[in-house]
């Protein structure tokens, strides 16, 4: 039985987009596909968060969904938050959405489902960036936009 959730992002700007994600099976990795809008050129970083509350904007969303409290990392680091995707990069103003992890699952307790989707304003620097910023958030910046992730047919 295939796997599908979706997750429409909203900014306070001009930044909104949808990501759609598939997943085979429970094993198998998930296929994420979509688009950003509204983004400046150049890279973004891209996580899922812990929480599914966008009461208060963006920020609500809280930290990177890191369940087995790991440093940041980029989506092939073995050292790694279950929710960092690394980054999208955008052209024209706008991102296009081609990710496979093997990390993220739609089941069990690990599920993004019911999580924030957030894009960022800067390039993640996949917990590289030498300082202790960048291994909670890869100096990724301001969130831009965000939306939670939901089940869908």
């Amino acid at each position: 039985m295939v796997l599908k959730a979706v997750c429409v992002l909203k900014g306070t700007g001009d930044t909104s987009g949808t990501v759609y994600f598939e997943q085979e099976n429970e094993s198998a990795p998930v296929k994420l596909t979509g688009e950003i809008k509204g983004l400046t050129p150049g890279e973004h970083g891209f996580h899922v968060h812990a929480f599914g509350d966008n009461t208060n904007g963006c920020i609500s969303a809280g930290p990177h969904f890191n369940p087995y409290n790991k440093n940041h990392g980029g989506p092939k680091d073995a050292e790694r938050h279950v929710g960092d995707l690394g980054n999208v990069t955008a052209a024209d103003n706008v991102a296009k959405i081609e990710i496979t992890d093997k990390v993220i699952t739609l089941t069990g307790p690990d599920s993004i489902i019911g999580r924030t989707m957030v894009i960022h304003e800067k390039v993640d620097d996949l917990g590289k960036g030498g300082n202790e910023e960048s291994l909670k958030t890869g100096n990724a910046g301001g969130r831009l936009a965000c939306g939670v992730i939901g089940i869908t047919q």
